[in-house]
């Protein structure tokens, strides 16, 4: 009996934080098919309001150019802090000497400075360099990632130093050891850290708010941010332009999630 209840206690518990896993998601495609008014009544069934809450959005916004803004962002700031975070994070574990702690640690640190007291910083240097309102200035500012240069190295860590050590014994170069043999044996560590940076990036809200200030240069957060301040919110529509958002990062998670457990997992054995 003891036995039976501690198991049912589980699953209940299992089901239950599916239920609030899930639910969000759930309420996000089932507002898309609602009207406004029904979304405020509170209505969680099925509706009839799909293509007109699709043909409005479409209608009213140029959601094909805003989600290629976010597409150009997010990819574009993936490749960079995957190629910039990989190489310190290779650069951190396998050269050794005096200063290399004392450096890590300090870059380490700068991971409790908040955001906040970095904004204003950052605005004046893209401003300086003519980079606001443009892609590029954001592109830039966002190519480095603490957390990727340390997740980088926990991986490396795990890498066969013998094998760097015979390719160099063999006369290849720092950068052809790296880039044909590091990268092709660490398949998993860089699609983990490909989810991690395309779903930071594609969420970015307040730094494209204060660099992004043209209507041509938005992405779909700052849309959706736009939508829902609105005098009267078409929620119908705002639920089918989330329902556009998530797209991506749903395609790409489950595309790489193999990896992904493989990666985190190989990253936390030291």
């Amino acid at each position: 009996m003891r036995k039976s209840l501690k198991k049912i206690l589980q699953y209940a518990f299992l089901i239950a934080a599916f239920v609030v896993a899930v639910f969000p998601f759930y309420w996000m495609v089932v507002g898309a098919t609602n009207s406004a008014v029904e979304i405020v009544k509170g209505k969680i069934t099925f509706g009839n309001q799909l293509g007109k809450n699709f043909k409005t959005l479409f209608a009213e916004y140029d959601v094909a150019r805003i989600f290629f803004n976010s597409c150009k962002v997010a990819i574009l700031t993936v490749i960079g802090q995957l190629i910039i975070s990989s190489m310190g994070g290779y650069g951190f574990e396998l050269f050794a000497s005096k200063a290399r702690d004392k450096i890590y640690g300090i870059v380490m640190m700068t991971m409790m400075v908040p955001f906040a007291a970095l904004m204003i910083p950052l605005f004046r240097l893209i401003v300086r360099f003519n980079l606001l309102d443009s892609h590029l200035g954001l592109i830039l500012t966002s190519l480095t990632s603490v957390f990727l240069i340390f997740f980088f190295r926990q991986s490396f860590k795990s890498f066969p130093k013998e094998i760097i050590q015979a390719a160099r014994v063999d006369g290849a170069g720092e950068f052809r050891i790296f880039y044909s043999i590091v990268v092709p044996s660490m398949k998993a560590t860089y699609a983990a850290a490909a989810i991690y940076s395309f779903m930071t990036s594609w969420n970015a809200y307040m730094w494209p708010l204060i660099v992004l200030q043209s209507n041509q240069k938005k992405t779909m957060q700052l849309l959706i941010s736009t939508m829902s301040s609105a005098y009267f919110p078409e929620y119908g529509v705002i639920m089918a332009a989330i329902l556009i958002s998530t797209l991506p990062m749903i395609i790409i998670f489950f595309g790489l999630q193999s990896y992904f457990v493989q990666g985190i997992t190989g990253s936390l054995k030291q």
